[in-house]
């Protein structure tokens, strides 16, 4: 082998006034040797989507492939190549099991782990959850082991579902079994963690940061000049595409923040949502998602559509009963339309999320969707009568992982959890059991 150059660190990182900003790969980050092709690192994603769905709008009616979509899951068609959809697979710890009402609690409390959770509003527990075993591994190689976000605030303390800790509801997401990890929805404090020092929920933080008027970038501009005199043409265009899309995202997030600054509200009870933002927060926190990804901060991000038992309201696409509310429909058409109509939604959201991660390169080939194993899906099978079998699940993979254009149908009970060893296999994360699972799934 020949050398030819000294390559640049993979983990080269700007850095100004306290201000830290992690680069994407560049072709100056390969390796010096001639001939030596890096395989890009794989990425976890964990995607929930609350509350159950329609089944019978989102299940295939065929097996195999060349599947016919389904209404709700439409909005996926472009994927279909990376997309495996799995029917029959149960997270039964989520039923009573002698504890009586809560599912809602146990929905958040088991889709990752397979353990039935502590009745308790303060004695909690649970079990570690499948994106922490996958950032305990993945996470040796980054800055961040795991981002836990979500789309709707915790906000709520106490108990949130029959006596059950709302610590149930408001993650997904456990680093051992007696230890939530907490949720972030700001996009501000997000991007704070990931180009700043930590970033911080506090109010009178936040003031001092959205008073601030210069940009992050112009506090590593030095650097940045630095660096790009060593660059190449290519990698000066990376760069600048990469400094573009960063500065635009920042703007957009001060733009949001002046925005809620800046509304008066009436004396009123704080409503459940702010569904007229939704689409919006959606597109940040995909964004900064996708740039968490890109520079190698993270391999593994837990993504809550809403909370376990959201009762949010999308007035956006005409509906302003809460979610919750329109699950419990009791057979009646117009509801279960509603609620048919907020499935499709969440998962056009989720269509945009994967449309992000194929639009954006991942070093010198492919895209990010093209190294990623994503699940998507819920606890609850049917929110009506709170079924925890026949759950909506999918998942989206790179081809180099697993085939697409597949629904696979699996025998009654089978444990959402083998799933997850599937995709621990193929991430390279050593793990032979956890939670309930029995084995790896067949012929996925």
């Amino acid at each position: 082998m020949i050398i030819t150059k000294k390559a640049l660190s993979r983990r080269t990182i700007l850095r100004g006034a306290g201000t830290a900003l992690a680069l994407p790969v560049l072709d100056a980050m390969m390796p010096a040797l001639v001939g030596a092709a890096p395989t890009p690192p794989t990425r976890l994603a964990f995607v929930y989507h609350p509350v159950g769905m329609i089944l019978d709008r989102w299940t295939p009616k065929g097996t195999g492939t060349g599947f016919e979509l389904t209404p709700s899951m439409k909005a996926l068609e472009p994927f279909r190549e990376n997309m495996t959809v799995l029917t029959g697979l149960a997270q039964v710890q989520g039923r009573a099991l002698g504890d009586g009402p809560g599912d809602h609690a146990r929905e958040g409390a088991t889709w990752l782990t397979g353990v039935h959770p502590k009745r308790s509003e303060t004695n909690i527990g649970c079990g570690i959850s499948a994106d922490q075993i996958a950032a305990n591994e993945l996470g040796k190689h980054t800055q961040l082991a795991s981002l836990e976000l979500s789309l709707e605030a915790p906000g709520l303390a106490g108990a949130c579902d029959q006596n059950y800790s709302c610590a149930y509801t408001n993650t997904v997401s456990w680093k051992t079994p007696t230890i939530p990890l907490p949720m972030e929805a700001s996009p501000r404090v997000i991007f704070e963690r990931l180009f700043g020092e930590g970033g911080s929920s506090d109010p009178a933080a936040r003031k001092l940061q959205l008073n601030k008027q210069r940009s992050i970038l112009d506090y590593v501009a030095g650097s940045i000049d630095r660096l790009q005199s060593d660059l190449g043409n290519r990698d000066k265009r990376k760069l600048s595409e990469y400094l573009d899309s960063i500065r635009d995202l920042e703007r957009r997030i001060q733009k949001a923040e002046l925005q809620s600054a800046e509304v008066k509200l009436p004396e009123m009870q704080k409503p459940d949502s702010t569904p007229e933002s939704f689409e919006e927060h959606a597109k940040l926190l995909i964004e900064l998602q996708a740039i968490a990804y890109q520079t190698d901060m993270t391999r593994v991000i837990t993504f809550m559509l809403g909370r376990a038992g959201s009762n949010r309201a999308y007035r956006s696409i005409g509906i302003s009963d809460g979610h919750h509310s329109l699950t419990h429909h009791m057979n009646d058409p117009e509801k279960i339309d509603k609620v048919a109509q907020i499935d499709a939604h969440l998962v056009k959201t989720f269509a945009a999320y994967l449309d992000k991660m194929k639009s954006t390169p991942d070093g010198v080939g492919g895209t990010l969707l093209d190294n990623m194993l994503i699940c998507y899906g819920s606890s609850l099978g049917d929110g009506n009568i709170h079924t925890h079998h026949d759950l909506p699940i999918a998942l989206l993979a790179g081809k180099r992982y697993f085939a697409g254009n597949r629904h696979l149908r699996f025998a009654p009970e089978t444990p959402l959890n083998n799933l997850f060893l599937n995709m621990f296999d193929a991430a390279g994360v050593p793990c032979t059991s956890f939670g309930d699972s029995t084995g790896r799934l067949a012929h996925v």
